[in-house]
């Protein structure tokens, strides 16, 4: 799995605007306000308090929901699309993952997977290549950028062993980690059969000689999947709305192709 940066926590695109918060909040914490956080927000009784605190704490912050977890005293607060905890106070303000040592569960993980669930139907597949495998029963969205290596051993390991598959590539180039690989991806778009182009490219190395002019969904499928948090190639899309990064093994792609149906 490439991600865009090792060093980049899940939550910086929220930190400039926490920090820009913080200088704007009030110094009294004990100053009353009247708070604009909608109860409606709060998954039980308690959460309310915590989200009115968190307003204060950070004006202009777009607080989507408050809940508790499974950890005494620790609620989890969804601003913008990510996820922190906090403790009754807001005082205290954590990022980063929350894990079920005894399941060997990641929450933070399986939280953002769920805020970031696709509807499969509204994906915008006519910006997608289409490439049809069997019957091509099955579904699954790729974003995949030409120049990654993990699109490369995803394409030549795993999805060659797939059948009755539809599958469509969203070209997601990440031109930060690969150079050029925006123009790469331009050209494929713009070739006369796409689907060859592109398993030429990912596949055999082989560069496109198609022109880089033609009217092209790469504005538009950076921006899908920035809504949708998507920071690593290849990430993968089931039908059923959930996701995976990184190039699974083939048992593991049929699993959840069968589980998605």
């Amino acid at each position: 799995m490439i991600k865009r940066s090792t060093l980049v926590p899940i939550l910086e695109s929220i930190r400039a605007r926490l920090a820009r918060a913080l200088r704007r909040a009030p110094v009294l914490l004990g100053l009353a306000l009247t708070p604009a956080w909608p109860l409606a927000h709060a998954a039980e009784p308690g959460a309310a308090g915590v989200g009115a605190r968190m307003e204060s704490r950070f004006p202009g912050a777009k607080i989507q929901s408050v809940s508790k977890t499974p950890v005494a005293g620790l609620y989890e607060v969804v601003i913008d699309g990510h996820v922190l905890y906090t403790d009754a106070a807001a005082r205290y303000i954590l990022q980063g993952a929350l894990y079920d040592a005894q399941n060997r569960r990641n929450l933070t993980q399986e939280r953002l997977d769920e805020l970031n669930r696709f509807v499969f139907s509204e994906l915008p597949l006519a910006q997608a290549i289409k490439i049809v495998k069997g019957n091509g029963a099955r579904k699954l969205a790729i974003f995949e950028d030409p120049d990654c290596p993990y699109c490369r051993k995803l394409e030549l390991e795993t999805l060659p062993k797939m059948n009755d598959l539809t599958v469509y590539v969203f070209l997601y180039p990440l031109e930060v980690l690969h150079r050029g690989a925006t123009e790469k991806s331009i050209r494929i778009w713009c070739s006369k059969d796409r689907a060859k182009a592109w398993e030429d490219a990912v596949r055999e190395g082989i560069a496109p000689s198609a022109p880089d002019t033609c009217a092209n969904p790469l504005a538009s499928i950076k921006s899908l999947a920035e809504a949708h948090d998507i920071r690593a190639t290849p990430t993968l899309v089931f039908a059923d709305g959930s996701r995976v990064a990184g190039a699974i093994p083939a048992d593991e792609l049929e699993r959840r192709l069968d589980k998605a149906r």
